[in-house]
């Protein structure tokens, strides 16, 4: 086989590796070249399951950590999903393989910039990328089946917790950044329920109104 088509297999075990046994996701992993997602002087390094450094202090989510916290969502294929932090989009191209649709939102417009033309080379159409303060969500396209915050925090935004429908579904790393439960959480009548925690890692802060000062 070629390397081109080994490569994305790397990916696929890493995921299976961790646990991720959703074969909807791991044909998404399959299908999503991590290549088109990096800085150019980080493609050798595309195939391997690490974080990547994209600028402004940020770094890729390593692939399995994001199949892990994907896989929390328990998405079907109908959701509106809303993701905060997009970074170079790999996570969201995921995403947008499977569910119906995709809000993103990305602090660095120039990151966002790339994201978009990223996926627009995947031929994803099915993303909504905005530039802004990520920690408040993206209230007019409210509400969400399915809410992925890629920063840490001590606890969930209450915006973002208050733009996810009943019985929808948030994951996100709680913490102060860098020594984080990656936790899913389950929206009730009475607000988000603990359900469980997926993973512990280490994740970069999030900045914003209701995050971290930036």
């Amino acid at each position: 086989m070629s390397e081109a088509t080994d490569a994305p297999e790397d990916l696929v075990r890493a995921v299976r590796a961790v646990g991720v046994s959703d074969e909807r996701l791991l044909q998404a992993v399959r299908a999503t070249p991590r290549a088109a997602f990096v800085p150019p002087d980080r493609r050798a390094h595309a195939y391997h399951d690490v974080p990547l450094p994209i600028g402004h202090g940020q770094v890729t989510t390593q692939p399995s950590l994001s199949a892990m916290m994907i896989a929390g969502l328990d998405l079907s294929g109908t959701e509106h999903v809303l993701e905060i932090g997009t970074g170079l989009g790999f996570q969201t191209a995921l995403l947008a393989r499977l569910a119906a649709d995709v809000v993103t939102i990305e602090m660095w417009s120039d990151l966002a910039h790339q994201a978009l033309r990223n996926l627009a080379g995947q031929g994803l159409r099915n993303v909504d990328l905005r530039v802004g303060d990520g920690s408040g969500g993206v209230p007019d396209r409210a509400p969400y089946d399915a809410v992925i915050v890629s920063a840490a925090f001590p606890e969930v935004p209450a915006p973002l917790a208050g733009q996810l429908c009943s019985g929808g579904r948030l994951v996100q790393p709680i913490g102060p950044g860098g020594q984080e439960q990656v936790v899913s959480f389950l929206r009730t009548p009475t607000g988000l329920e603990r359900r469980r925690v997926l993973t512990l890692a280490y994740f970069v802060r999030l900045r914003g109104r209701h995050g971290f000062p930036s």
